[in-house]
């Protein structure tokens, strides 16, 4: 099997795209003039950092899935749960600027007649605090999950399913209004993070420079993973769990280790998402959702990491096209997608594009073969 470095070519060209767009986009919204062809709007801004958000969810589902060959449908609750912890934070730097001006409690809660702040968001006007809650608890949740889950070596359409039960029972828990955390309009009306003004044309441009300091972080910390002696033991386990069980491997414990690790990277898609949606509620717990990330890592290319981050880009973009113009043609485009991808180009993107070249290089004739020696005078 070819070995693979951290930071070989397709790594290298992955940290250079994403270097270059942290720094043009910027240039590009600050520096040039509304009117000519360059120039990234303020509108546009936001909307770049919301597709890396969804680059390095997708790459925390091709972690688990292209590597360990654990298909999650539910990985939109992670999500979900790291937006909620990072608007929860939001919220409570609202205070008496708020509708109702209350300097603890958020709106929603006096319109609902609550008395005093629930004690599960205590500690959310810190944003230390928040920050290690948009980390810790959908990496809580991956492992008390998976604990019980992989012990019972459930796996499979199986495990797909109660994946994406989960994500359901936390949509319906979260629409409710005496769960605390706003029902079925969610959290939202922010204001600021960190004493900048969310609506500034700055604090737009840091938080898109960031989603792509995460997305690259994101994308060393998987690759890294995928090189060592931990990546060979999930690729064995994805394509033999039973021999690798056999060759004593504690199977559980890797699945368990890769599961959380997963789910942390996309709680930090989700506190990345919120501030520059504006907006978090239940229905990012959705299992639409979850699905049409699945959708991403395969037309990007399963297993690859970059064709992950291809893939969601690409979607995404084609979304914001679709439902622009034609927006009732969106879920038709999206399964007729899916059903060519899987039948025609079943390595996605780049993984066809890989294949291509590798057949196009194989023709070719070798350098380091002699000249072929003319025939002999009879």
């Amino acid at each position: 099997m070819k070995t693979q470095s951290l930071l070989d070519r397709q790594a290298v060209i992955v940290l250079s795209l994403l270097g270059l767009a942290a720094v043009l986009v910027p240039v590009l919204n600050v520096m040039t003039a509304p009117g000519s062809a360059l120039h990234i709007s303020d509108h546009l801004v936001p909307l770049l950092g919301k597709y890396l958000s969804f680059a390095l969810l997708a790459l925390s589902v091709d972690l688990i899935w292209g590597f360990c060959g654990i298909l999650s449908l539910g990985h939109g609750a992670f999500f979900a749960l790291g937006g909620y912890a990072m608007g929860m934070y939001l919220m409570r730097q609202i205070g008496p600027r708020g509708v109702y001006a209350d300097p603890i409690l958020p709106d929603f809660m006096v319109f609902l007649n609550w008395k005093d702040l629930p004690w599960f968001w205590y500690g959310f006007d810190w944003f230390p605090y928040a920050a290690i809650m948009v980390l810790l608890v959908p990496g809580a949740l991956a492992f008390v999950f998976g604990w019980f889950a992989f012990r019972s070596r459930v796996t499979g359409v199986y495990l797909s399913i109660i994946t994406q039960a989960m994500t359901f029972a936390l949509m319906l828990a979260f629409f409710r209004n005496d769960m605390g955390f706003g029902g079925n309009n969610g959290l939202t009306d922010f204001k600021e993070i960190l004493g900048f003004p969310l609506q500034s044309e700055s604090t737009r441009i840091v938080l898109f420079v960031l989603s792509a300091v995460a997305l690259a972080a994101g994308y060393l910390l998987c690759r890294w993973i995928v090189t060592s002696k931990l990546g060979k033991v999930l690729v064995a386990v994805r394509d033999a769990e039973s021999r690798t069980r056999f060759l004593g491997y504690r199977v559980e414990h890797y699945k368990l280790a890769v599961f959380t690790v997963s789910a942390m990277l996309a709680g930090l898609a989700g506190a990345l998402y919120v501030p520059q949606v504006g907006i978090i509620n239940p229905g990012e717990f959705a299992p639409a959702n979850s699905i049409e990330v699945v959708i991403w890592v395969a037309v990007g290319g399963r297993g690859t990491l970059a064709g992950a981050i291809l893939g969601a880009l690409v979607v995404n973009a084609g979304k914001t096209w679709f439902t622009g113009a034609l927006p009732e043609f969106w879920l038709f485009a999206l399964g007729g997608l899916f059903v060519f991808v899987t039948l025609l180009m079943p390595r996605g993107i780049l993984g066809t594009a890989q294949d291509a070249w590798t057949r196009a290089r194989a023709r070719l004739p070798s350098r380091s073969a002699p000249n072929a020696l003319p025939h002999a005078a009879e």
